[in-house]
């Protein structure tokens, strides 16, 4: 009997895989077309995203590039003349012997802000944590400053620590008699750092409210049963859940510590002498009293770079105390 003997065919031919990079290639060598559907997605989130680009180039690259500029000229935006100078304004900046004093009463200003507006902040959130009676008023008191104008914040202050305003006036009932408290070198300063800290602590306040609120009672209430005392919950799993929070307060306060400006021109107007002028009140007096605007774009840069600095530096510090982190 013959073996029939199949012959084996050939594995059909797979296709040769599409290269990697660029687009896709058809068979008879051309580009493959994205498809219609796809190109009108790609239209309507450039449509989508074009206000905001727009907003962002005209009111934030548009002046910080028109600032650098003017940094390197010299402008009296009173007559309008200009002229380059090149980095002559820098120059100015490190041989002006108020500059030094300027910077030291941001720091200070800055130094006594952010901590006392954090802890503050944290410690009214940790009592209103506690579901008492009331918690909705109090937080709505606390909160309610953060809401009411700038302006009229700082009036109604200045008047409360005036030589005889409220402040004093409560003071004397009980036998003791108050400074001048915006006029006086010694307490100006204090006086600025507190209105300001009364002003903006509801918001923090309600950022590390809403904080504890999302922490896990199981894990306080399993270190309560372990025999963890209230501080012990605290240090070890309560602050370390709400460290992003207070890195964000951290963050935004410090930015606005070295933006204070209404405050000072309202209640001290950088003084007495110039106890109280930080830098950007400082930037305000060199482009609208002395017009100058060269020396004042110059001071607009530093201020720029240390709020860019200050920022950089905490968000590298997050992977030492940000639990989330870790």
């Amino acid at each position: 009997m013959s073996l029939l003997v199949r012959k084996a065919s050939a594995p059909p031919s797979r296709p040769a895989p599409a290269p990697t990079g660029g687009a896709p290639v058809r068979k008879d060598g051309g580009k493959r077309r994205t498809p219609r559907w796809r190109r009108w997605d790609m239209l309507a989130g450039y449509v989508l995203v074009a206000p905001q680009m727009l907003g962002f180039a005209a009111f934030v690259l548009g002046p910080l590039v028109a600032v650098v500029h003017y940094s390197l000229t010299k402008y009296n935006n009173l007559t309008g003349e200009i002229s380059f100078v090149g980095g002559e304004n820098y120059q100015r900046l490190l041989d002006d012997p108020l500059a030094v004093e300027v910077a030291r009463n941001t720091a200070v200003f800055s130094l006594g802000l952010v901590p006392f507006n954090i802890c503050l902040a944290l410690l009214l959130a940790v009592l209103l944590d506690q579901g008492l009676r009331g918690t909705v008023v109090f937080r709505a008191i606390f909160f309610s400053p953060t809401v009411v104008s700038i302006i009229a914040w700082t009036v109604v202050w200045g008047f409360l620590l005036s030589n005889d305003g409220g402040v004093n006036l409560l003071l004397r009932t009980v036998g003791i008699e108050g400074p001048n408290w915006l006029r006086e070198s010694d307490t100006a300063m204090f006086s600025v750092i507190l209105v300001q800290v009364l002003k903006g602590v509801g918001v923090n306040m309600v950022l590390f409210l809403a904080a504890l609120q999302a922490v896990p009672t199981e894990m306080r209430e399993a270190a309560i049963v372990d025999g963890a005392s209230p501080w012990t919950v605290f240090r070890r799993i309560t602050l370390p859940m709400i460290s992003a929070t207070m890195l964000l307060t951290a963050i935004v306060t410090v930015i606005g510590s070295l933006q204070v400006f209404g405050q000072i021109l309202v209640l001290t107007v950088g003084g007495p002498g110039n106890s109280t002028t930080v830098l950007a009140y400082y930037i305000y007096l060199q482009a609208f009293k002395f017009f100058d605007l060269g020396y004042a774009s110059a001071l607009g840069v530093v201020l720029f770079v240390a709020v860019l600095i200050l920022t950089a530096v905490q968000w590298w510090l997050r992977k030492k105390w940000v639990f989330h982190e870790q």
